[in-house]
């Protein structure tokens, strides 16, 4: 996070534990919010990877599980950079600015994942930056965030996964409960246009942002479960994260196998239990038909907005559809399966 947008959050009453933004003084009432009403988000925990440069589509192309070549300036996407095995690394939410390409990262996995992408540029004409000095994000969400936002920035994107960029405010729609967008500029720019959203919504941190992402059943990857799914297991495929007649990319082997082969045995289920510790990405989750050993790992959870916890997770197929689920032991807090926006079914040959 920039110093200026430090400040900024700061005075408007964000509560900070370094530099993330915990709650802006009412974390229940947040919550409360965002499944009621209109609220506006704090997203200092998400990072962006600047990449431009005349090989940036085709690098890109080469590493990541999307196709880069369907990218424009109308739409983002998810992809997943993926080790040589198929396990993922990192989820991106990619967009265009311009000439550049957005690469939207959790911030804990930024450091790493900047680092390790820089090894494979080689001699291509590629260049890659932190873009969290020149730019930040914050996200708005409710029934009337679409109103909201057309009339604070004078436009919005009309589809899911599209992006729109007008005077350097770039705004995504993003799938969740309620209507919701994600608004990526400079920090000026943020900063007077958050200000006129202010008063109309709650604050809200991160972690509310991210129960609807729960809600919305989209995977992330962090730095506990970073290498531990397949896309399937996480459900990419479904929200438009891979594309399988791409061509080659790190781990495309692996992935295409278990999706024409159709031997996925796990994937990314919302659940709920009512205890008293927040569950962590990478907790395992138990059940009878695999008496010692694990069935499932969380992805993310976080506090719902009337009781218990929220959570996504990757479990066994065969233990979902047993339906006793056990969080952290055999005998621990019992989870209770809930709904997600669309249909979760194994992995089959693809159409």
């Amino acid at each position: 996070m920039n110093e200026i947008w430090k400040n900024f959050i700061r005075s408007q009453g964000a509560v900070l534990d370094g530099e993330r933004v915990q709650h802006f003084g009412q974390p229940a009432e947040e919550r409360r919010a965002a499944a009621q009403s209109n609220v506006l988000a704090d997203l200092s925990d998400q990072a962006l990877i600047c990449a431009r440069g005349a090989d940036t589509q085709n690098f890109l192309n080469g590493q990541l599980s999307n196709n880069m070549r369907r990218l424009d300036a109308t739409h983002s996407q998810l992809a997943a950079w993926c080790s040589p095995k198929g396990r993922m690394l990192v989820i991106f939410r990619l967009f265009r600015r311009g000439d550049d390409t957005l690469m939207q990262l959790p911030a804990s996995l930024l450091e790493t994942i900047l680092k390790r992408l820089k090894m494979f540029v080689l001699r291509a004409k590629v260049t890659l930056e932190d873009a969290g000095a020149e730019l930040v994000s914050f996200g708005i969400s409710g029934p009337d965030a679409e109103r909201l936002l057309r009339e604070a920035a004078g436009f919005v994107p009309g589809e899911i996964s599209g992006c729109e960029t007008r005077d350097e405010i770039t705004v995504i729609k993003i799938a969740g409960p309620h209507p919701r967008f994600e608004i990526i500029a400079p920090t000026d720019s943020a900063m007077k246009l958050r200000t006129t959203l202010r008063s109309t919504t709650t604050p809200v941190a991160a972690p509310v942002w991210n129960w609807l992402d729960i809600m919305a059943g989209i995977p992330g990857v962090h730095p506990e479960t970073s290498e531990a799914f397949v896309p399937q297991m996480a459900n990419l495929e479904i929200v438009g994260g891979v594309d399988f007649k791409k061509g080659c990319y790190p781990g495309q082997e692996i992935v295409a196998r278990m999706q024409y082969l159709g031997k996925l045995k796990q994937r990314m289920y919302r659940a709920r239990f009512e205890g008293d510790a927040l569950p962590r990405p990478g907790d395992s989750i138990f059940a009878p038909d695999f008496p010692g050993q694990s069935a499932g790992t969380v992805v993310a959870a976080q506090p719902a907005p009337d009781k218990g916890f929220d959570l996504l997770a990757v479990i066994q197929i065969s233990s979902a559809e047993n339906g006793e689920l056990h969080l952290g032991s055999e005998t621990g807090p019992k989870l209770s399966l809930q709904t997600l926006p669309y249909s979760v079914t194994p992995a089959t040959r693809a159409e």
